[in-house]
């Protein structure tokens, strides 16, 4: 049995990789955690899915047939982790591996089912900005997000979440969001299934290389959240979706 899952999702992140999948099985070994590393490629055409597995046979490598999406990426990869605890985090560390010890203590000894980091809590610490219109379109994206989807969060879209597996697999199974609002999802979906969420200041440091577009992606977010409330009134959510397919593509050993 596994402590620890971490689940990366990536696409066309041939050069992030490699130093993140270093930090972080360094991270986990010298805590002794006992641990799986999960990337989840989705359909990356930099020629990554090739090329790293034989760099890291410890890690597991799941390909997606072609581009599905972030959320389709988490998704896949949550609901294959073993671990007690399952983190996903995005490939760049924005939020360091280092800052999991904060969503952990949320967790096992506060006694949430799940904890997010944020970057909108007065503790967080941001050492690295956005560019000012980048931080101003994320803000005012979560004001709109608060009154559409009921959720009280200040950053529902740090890619870094802790769950405990039983609550991860329960709530990845019922989602259906491929794209980036998945999060919210989520979210929203463990308020209406009783779970807690711990929302938890962390450091942060902004890595250029986002693929998010916000003045597409954005309004598609926000219609998105409506789907999600009319998914529910429909009752769409009382049976699991099609897990997304993917290949291993790569050995399966032993921890991180």
């Amino acid at each position: 049995m596994k402590d620890l899952s971490v689940v990366i999702p990536a696409f066309n992140e041939g050069e992030r990789l490699p130093p993140t999948l270093e930090k972080v099985r360094a991270y986990l070994n010298a805590g002794g955690w006992r641990s799986e590393l999960i990337v989840s490629d989705d359909g990356s055409t930099d020629g990554s899915p090739e090329r790293l597995p034989p760099r890291f046979p410890n890690v597991t490598f799941l390909r997606a047939p072609r581009n599905q999406g972030k959320g389709a990426a988490v998704r896949r990869g949550v609901l294959r982790a073993q671990g007690d605890l399952i983190l996903f985090s995005d490939a760049d560390l924005s939020t360091p591996i280092e800052e999991l010890e904060a969503l952990r203590r949320a967790i096992v000894v506060d006694g949430c089912d799940i904890a997010i980091a944020s970057r909108g809590l007065a503790e967080s610490r941001l050492d690295v900005r956005q560019p000012w219109w980048r931080e101003l379109a994320g803000r005012t994206f979560n004001r709109l997000v608060r009154p559409l989807s009921g959720l009280p969060f200040r950053d529902t879209q740090c890619g870094f979440k802790l769950f405990r597996r039983e609550a991860a697999h329960r709530l990845f199974s019922l989602a259906r969001c491929d794209g980036w609002a998945f999060d919210v999802e989520v979210l929203m979906l463990a308020a209406q299934l009783g779970y807690s969420v711990a929302e938890v200041p962390v450091r942060w440091i902004n890595a250029e290389g986002s693929k998010v577009r916000l003045f597409v992606d954005g309004p598609r977010m926000l219609r998105d959240i409506l789907r999600f409330r009319w998914w529910r009134l429909r009752g769409l959510y009382r049976r699991p979706a099609a897990e997304p397919a993917a290949t291993v593509s790569s050995s399966e050993g032993g921890g991180a």
